[in-house]
């Protein structure tokens, strides 16, 4: 929504909503038969649940490893789980947590899940299947995405909670992910409240996982107004529907300086200990050497955060391979290893750094955040919104979307040059990294063919298959520094919709993640013949799928396979130089053959 004259009749056309305080009444309600049950972790620990293992370990100056594991078997995912357990321990350090990848489609509520297309993830096809694998190893279980935020959050979290976990998520993505195909965003608002509600109604504290990086911080230009959305869901969650809400971030952190800040910062606005810091995946590329001075870079600033200012945040190793695949279990292995022995090497450097950059910086986060989520507050109740309603303020703010918001209630001043005509308190560095690597992508054009593209007048609508953003946003701000002309198709778009905007264009560019490029190209093929639309399709991003004759449930390389049904394929991101080139060209003979006389 880019309004500039917001209004409740156009952020909330409905006018009437069932009221949060009866949603609670039900997720109270389950919460009389639904309850925490038995966790290999736990029972190890001899603890309730693990916020209480996060309090114990911060105090005791342990720092905490997450493992991430993304395999679509579960019995695959459960010996994973188990060997990289024991492979770890035996060296002598600790996995205290395991992320559980569910599968994007686990988004959709069961009974819809048939014929929707799957991404690459995890698939439990019974709650007996979510037992099985949060107890496969006595690690803390975290059930982070697909659960809270989704359609399918209440049967999801009642799975989840029966399993023994006692941190479930992932709130981020309510406010940004959009299921292809689902548009009920009223369902899916009641059915997530519900799921607090039973999660916060439970007779141990539960963790309402949320990454920051999947909501709005990714979104916004300003730190500071990522800070500011962990105040608004800690509002939410806390305040109006009484559970406790734990913050994720560090996909997109790539500063070392503003990552260490950005948890100082979070760790004195919060009370409740965080979830976990995720690697800073963006910053991978396919050199293993390189990859691992990117692993050691963030780690590092990760292990310092936590031994200066412990937040009960688990560290989370990503395997240098990530960029390029889903990591084996060797892999897994490896990088939990480095990160224990790392840590185990790094105790004294606290003696060595200064904090007070740091610091300076956190204040004026810190300062700008409770700025943003008052003034955010305040703007909604203006036009209407009731924001002590955990629903109307929710579904308020996933509608306005991160730019408006930003544009309208950004903490910093006003610049009507900024991108979201606010200077940043603390720029984002996630668009500074999307604008250099803009700008070194673009380099590699060369001369004659960025000529060819200035007289081209091109149309190019950029999308993609899935809910990753990332892709899309480095190809429109190259697509822009060489001249042409953007179209947006969306996020998590429908072929029948992107045939629909493609009629009037020359090209679409789609960037896809999830595992269904295949499938979807497929669907978008149809739908460019019913409408006898022949504009060509460049596709890049992680170019995989698992086989729906699959015995492994691993995903495959599809690159011929894309080529196949007519896609120009783009393994690196100036891959589409060329034969966009060549597109340009014949526009501009046919302009010219077509032109009359003078």
């Amino acid at each position: 929504m880019q309004q500039d004259n917001l209004s409740r009749s156009l952020v909330l056309p409905e006018n009437e909503f069932m009221r949060t305080k009866e949603l609670k009444q039900t997720g109270q309600k389950l919460a009389e038969t639904i309850s925490v049950g038995h966790s290999e972790f736990l029972t190890l620990e001899n603890e309730l649940c693990e916020l209480d293992y996060k309090n114990r370990q911060s105090a005791n100056k342990k720092i905490m490893q997450h493992a991430q594991i993304g395999f679509r078997s579960l019995n695959r995912t459960c010996n994973a789980a188990t060997s990289i357990f024991e492979a770890v321990q035996k060296i002598g350090f600790r996995v205290d947590r395991f992320g559980i990848c569910l599968d994007w489609s686990m988004g959709y509520p069961k009974e819809f899940r048939k014929g929707k297309p799957k991404g690459t993830g995890l698939i439990l096809d019974a709650d007996e299947d979510f037992i099985k694998v949060a107890n496969s190893a006595p690690v803390a279980p975290h059930f982070g995405d697909f659960v809270i935020g989704m359609p399918a959050a209440v049967e999801n979290t009642k799975a989840a909670l029966q399993a023994g976990s006692t941190s479930i998520g992932n709130l981020g993505q309510y406010f940004t992910f959009e299921l292809p195909g689902w548009t009920d965003d009223v369902q899916t608002t009641e059915s997530s409240i519900i799921a607090i509600s039973l999660a916060a109604a439970q007779k141990v504290p539960i963790l309402i996982h949320s990454n920051i990086d999947d909501g709005f911080a990714s979104r916004f230009t300003d730190l500071a107004s990522a800070l500011g959305s962990v105040l608004l869901e800690k509002y939410i969650v806390d305040e109006l529907l009484d559970g406790s809400v734990s913050h994720c971030y560090g996909h997109t952190f790539s500063q070392s300086l503003s990552r260490f800040a950005f948890q100082r910062a979070l760790q004195s606005v919060t009370s409740t200990p965080g979830t976990m810091i995720y690697g800073n995946t963006t910053a991978f590329s396919e050199n293993d050497a390189a990859n691992y001075a990117v692993l050691a870079a963030y780690l590092q600033v990760d292990i310092q955060a936590q031994m200066f200012k412990p937040s009960g945040h688990a560290i989370n190793p990503v395997p240098i391979t990530e960029a390029k695949r889903i990591p084996t279990v060797e892999e897994i292995i490896d990088a939990q290893i480095f990160c224990g022995k790392l840590i185990e090497k790094s105790t004294d450097y606290c003696a060595m750094t200064n904090s007070q950059p740091a610091d300076d910086i956190s204040n004026r986060l810190i300062e700008g955040a409770k700025r943003f989520k008052n003034d955010v507050l305040v703007g909604l109740s203006d036009i209407g919104i009731d924001v002590t309603d955990a629903l109307e303020l929710m579904l308020s703010l996933r509608r306005i979307g991160a730019k408006t918001l930003e544009q309208k209630f950004g903490p910093g001043d006003l610049d009507t040059k900024a991108p979201n005509r606010h200077k940043p308190i603390e720029p984002s560095p996630v668009l500074k990294e999307i604008s250099d690597l803009a700008k070194k992508a673009a380099e590699k054009v060369s001369l004659e063919e960025l000529t060819t593209f200035s007289a081209s007048n091109l149309k190019i609508l950029t999308a993609t298959t899935d809910i990753h953003e990332y892709g899309k946003r480095l190809l429109e701000e190259i697509l822009g520094s060489i001249g042409l002309e953007i179209i947006d198709g969306g996020v998590s778009t429908n072929a029948k919709k992107l045939a629909e905007d493609a009629l009037h264009t020359d090209a679409i560019f789609l960037s896809t993640y999830n595992g269904i490029a295949l499938d979807f190209l497929e669907r978008l093929n149809e739908e460019l013949d019913k409408k006898e639309c022949k504009v060509p399709i460049f596709i890049g991003g992680k170019l995989n799928q698992v086989p729906s004759s699959s015995n492994s449930d691993l995903p495959v390389d599809i690159t011929n396979e894309l080529a196949d049904k007519g896609a120009i394929v783009c393994p690196n991101v100036e891959d589409f130089y060329a034969p966009l080139a060549k597109i340009a060209r014949e526009k501009c003979q046919k302009k010219n053959s077509t032109s009359p006389l003078v």
